[in-house]
């Protein structure tokens, strides 16, 4: 099946730059320079991923209020920012709004084709894990691959796509301390550190929007992140 991709990017040299490459590989592609365009296109029709610039023209937060309003349209959407603002505070914003991934413009295409391909490959494996694996439950913590839905003592936690599979790889090790290089190989995402510790960061708040008393997702100094282990039995079933 042929993938849907929008990039919304308000300089038309870089846009079509991007689209060109991506149809290279068989994506289909269509572009758009400016939020409003691209919102009421996703209304009538969301594609299968979306690469927002954060600023479109005199739009300067425009990217980011276009990926809020996405995420209030599909919780599962693979949304990837690519942009010339790399400071920390953007990158944790970007994050913090429900994108998967965060890329500078300096990045090479083929490097940018790679990272689209690993959302690709998170999103196909929802239907491709092992039939022991449909569901996972780890205590008060349920994980439906199925469906993509995380609950935390019967209350649904809302996780985008690199969310899911992040506590997923978690909670297939309960005990275990995961390394951010083995999450992000469970996760098939290629991202820095910063990143990962950005989406863990994400992660707990929202199982302490839930619960405020929330303290399962252990960092380990060093080392990485380790779903603590409930107190009664551990169980995974189909």
């Amino acid at each position: 099946m042929q993938r849907q991709i929008a990039i919304v990017e308000d300089e038309a040299a870089i846009r079509h730059n991007y689209e060109d490459a991506l149809r290279r590989y068989n994506y289909r592609v269509n572009g758009f320079a400016d939020r409003i365009s691209a919102l009421e296109a996703f209304r009538r029709r969301l594609p299968d991923l979306v690469i927002i610039d954060v600023g479109l023209g005199a739009d300067v937060e425009g990217g980011f209020e276009l990926c809020r309003e996405l995420r209030g349209l599909s919780r599962s959407l693979p949304i990837i920012f690519l942009t010339a603002r790399d400071s920390d505070f953007d990158v944790i914003s970007g994050l913090r709004l429900g994108a998967d991934d965060y890329l500078t413009k300096d990045i090479s295409l083929p490097h940018l084709v790679t990272r689209v391909a690993a959302l690709f490959r998170r999103v196909e494996a929802l239907s491709g894990e092992g039939a022991a694996e449909r569901k996972l439950e780890r205590g008060e913590l349920e994980l439906s691959v199925d469906r993509m839905e995380v609950s935390w003592r019967g209350a649904a936690v809302p996780l985008t796509v690199t969310e899911f599979w992040l506590i997923h790889s978690l909670a297939k090790h309960p005990g275990h301390v995961r390394t951010r290089q083995q999450l992000m190989d469970d996760a098939n995402v290629l991202v820095d550190d910063q990143t990962i510790t950005s989406h863990i960061k994400r992660i707990r708040r929202k199982f302490e929007t839930v619960d405020a008393d929330f303290d399962r997702l252990d960092t380990v100094y060093g080392a990485g992140y380790r779903w603590r282990a409930p107190d009664r039995t551990v169980k995974a079933h189909a």
